[in-house]
């Protein structure tokens, strides 16, 4: 559980420190969009979308596990002290 742990905790760390360079990408996909749409290609707009969906639903799915983990392990540890 404590490698589980630090594993998100350093996930976490490096997820803060790379946002600044992921934010700053945000004008440059719009005028890739902007330029593909208006030359009639939508492919890469609907690539775009699939990944905003992944990045919104990623934090459910991982607060999901980690719900089910804290369960899990509550679950043993009360178990273990009714024997």
């Amino acid at each position: 559980m404590k490698k589980l742990l630090r594993f998100l905790f350093g996930l976490i760390l490096i997820s803060i420190f790379t946002l600044q360079a992921a934010l700053a990408q945000c004008a440059m996909c719009r005028a890739t969009i902007e330029n593909n749409v208006s030359n009639g290609d939508t492919t890469v707009g609907a690539g775009l979308n699939l990944g905003i969906l992944y990045l919104f639903v990623a934090p459910y799915i991982l607060l999901s596990i980690l719900g089910y983990l804290w369960y899990r392990h509550a679950r043993k540890k009360r178990k273990l002290s009714f024997k």
